[in-house]
């Protein structure tokens, strides 16, 4: 009897191995081990990331001068300070472990039983998981260059010039980059839904949470979204504009839709407003790195 339990003790190491799919899925349908420090340490990086953009924004509004930034623009400032370096480091490690985790969602999503309609919103969710994941994939790619120096320095309103004027001369390139616009508009409603309504506490494990983080992550939370979805809605109607006038010079990045915010009348306060919900979106990161349940029922 000793002797079966050993060998089918030995088996079973063999066995799991044999079955790495089967081991993907069980992490992320309980959103554990591996998977569950992927989401994690890349809501953080997502966090820090973009609570830095919102410090230097909040800068410039405060000095009525200079420009707003991007990620990119906030990663490069990082790489001009000696510990940025080490901070660089782990923000691309970050934002690896969050592409990939966007990644495995699309392998780990289940199938809704809600018909056609619960099909339609399978792959939707599909679509956002691997749009996000090519987002931070890029990011990663991003910080690396900027770790061995060989980025260049191009602002995200140029690269959205250049990209967008490269769509613009393709067969429809019209359309698409309208259709693109609306989408982004889209994404800046949805941020705007989901601040409105706290909807994404819905995620959070609120049995582990006290009553004072639940209050104040929600805080933090309805100000960051409302605050992206400005942004967002900025950035889509630009590129819109860009299509309606086969113009790819309206098109901007999040820079431009910062600093749209700067040159405004009243700008420096509507920059420090944004920006300070940027900062509490990055506070909000870092509540649902630690409280989100990740799992594939859950998040």
């Amino acid at each position: 009897m000793a002797t079966t339990q050993t060998w089918r003790s030995a088996r079973r190491p063999k066995e799991a191995a044999a079955h790495p799919a089967q081991d993907v899925r069980a992490k992320a349908d309980t959103g554990s081990g591996w998977y569950a420090w992927l989401a994690r340490g890349g809501l953080i990086a997502k966090g820090v990331s973009i609570g830095i953009v919102g410090i230097l924004a909040i800068g410039v509004a405060a000095d009525s001068g200079g420009k707003a930034t991007s990620r990119q623009g906030a990663l490069e400032t990082l790489a001009q300070h000696t510990w940025g370096t080490v901070l660089l480091l782990l923000l691309a490690i970050g934002f690896a472990g969050y592409a990939i985790w966007r990644f495995v969602q699309v392998f780990a999503e289940r199938e809704d039983d809600g018909g056609e309609k619960g099909t339609l919103k399978k792959w939707a969710k599909r679509a956002g998981y691997i749009g996000r994941g090519l987002i931070y994939a890029a990011l990663t790619f991003t910080t690396v260059k900027i770790l061995i120096g060989s980025a260049g320095h191009e602002s995200q309103n140029e690269k959205a010039h250049k990209t967008t004027a490269a769509v613009l001369d393709w067969p429809g390139g019209r359309w698409l980059v309208g259709i693109a616009g609306l989408c982004i508009i889209g994404a800046g409603l949805w941020n705007f839904y989901r601040g409105i309504t706290k909807k994404f506490e819905d995620n959070w494990r609120t049995g582990q949470m006290s009553k004072l983080e639940r209050e104040w992550g929600g805080r933090a939370g309805m100000a960051g979204h409302l605050a992206r979805s400005v942004v967002f809605s900025l950035i889509g109607i630009f590129l819109a504009k860009a299509a309606i006038d086969y113009s790819p010079k309206n098109a901007i990045g999040l820079d431009g839709a910062l600093q749209k915010l700067a040159d405004a009348s009243y700008g420096p306060f509507l920059l420090g407003l944004t920006a300070a919900g940027l900062l509490c979106y990055g506070f909000f990161c870092l509540v649902d790195a630690r409280y989100r349940d990740v799992s594939t029922n859950g998040g």
